[in-house]
């Protein structure tokens, strides 16, 4: 493919991402806001958030380490517009790269350590904090999550592309179907819940505890681009669970509304589990995900491995 061509997927895939993101996360905005009996923001609230923050100042902390302070941002930004290309690039061009279900895994994870990075180099203990429990939840969530990527690619062949799981769904029929794809799919979904650090899972930033806690000492452009890539991720990682168990997306005629519905499906599963909630402590996030959703993520793995 033409270099010209590679560059316009990227960009066509930026700004699909951080349309449909910012979007996205309006509806989990005005839904929690029906949920408490409140009216909600107005559709272009998210906009207005990030143009707002991105006329305003950044202040550095005097005590911090302002090189890693200011870089984390643009590295977790960048992480999830490269992840955006891959991503939509695949699925746009029907046309992808021997493990890019991998790259797309790496790239994803990119943001939280970024985060992580950013909090530690503000010098502020509650940052600092915030960072910890970060850690601590991203090495939970993460390993029943590629335990149960592993078992969809399993069921398609053992083939690391994300068309392939996509065409042999088309053939076969969703994962999601079998025994083995029932149970991923919901160690998927709250692994993905966790990774957008929404509630249950929102202890790193814990705004009644730490007062933001990973990003208590952002502020302006640098705060906007730790939103705006969260953004991109509310719209990303549905995409991927989609992708994974309910037969993929397409982009052509009648498939376009059936794509839309269920990504709207996921997306209303998501804001469910964090209106009906409360916090987990930090403690009970990795007991779980290293306790029960570990063992029916190796649960899935085997029932795959027998043709379940």
């Amino acid at each position: 493919m033409a270099i010209e061509y590679l560059i316009g997927y990227f960009f066509l895939s930026v700004v699909i991402v951080v349309v449909l993101g910012l979007a996205t996360s309006w509806v989990d905005r005005k839904v929690t806001a029906r949920v408490q009996a409140r009216v909600g923001p107005p559709w272009y609230q998210p906009v207005a958030d990030i143009v707002k923050l991105l006329g305003k100042e950044t202040l550095v902390p005097e005590n911090s380490r302002a090189m890693g302070f200011l870089l984390a941002p643009l590295v977790g930004f960048a992480a999830a517009c490269v992840a955006a290309a891959v991503l939509f690039g695949s699925l746009m061009s029907g046309q992808g790269f021997v493990g890019d279900i991998i790259v797309l895994i790496y790239l994803l994870t990119i943001p939280s350590i970024a985060l992580m990075i950013g909090a530690c180099a503000s010098g502020s203990p509650v940052s600092v904090l915030g960072a910890s429990r970060e850690m601590k939840m991203l090495l939970s969530y993460e390993l029943p999550l590629l335990i149960v990527i592993v078992t969809a690619l399993m069921r398609s062949g053992g083939d690391f592309r994300i068309n392939s799981l996509v065409a042999h769904q088309a053939a076969n029929g969703w994962l999601l179907l079998s025994i083995s794809g029932v149970i991923g799919f919901i160690v998927a979904l709250l692994s993905i819940q966790a990774k957008l650090g929404l509630v249950p899972f929102d202890a790193p930033e814990a705004e009644q505890e730490l007062m933001g806690g990973v990003l208590s000492e952002y502020s302006g452009p640098a705060l906007a681009l730790f939103k705006l890539t969260k953004a991109m991720l509310l719209c990303m990682l549905p995409i991927l669970l989609g992708v994974l168990f309910l037969g993929g997306f397409h982009f052509t005629g009648f498939s376009i509304l059936w794509s839309i519905l269920k990504y709207v499906v996921v997306l209303v599963l998501i804001v469910l589990i964090r209106n009906t909630n409360p916090r987990l402590r930090i403690d009970q996030i990795v007991k779980f995900f290293w306790g029960p959703m570990t063992i029916l993520a190796a649960a899935a793995l085997a029932l795959a491995a027998v043709g379940l």
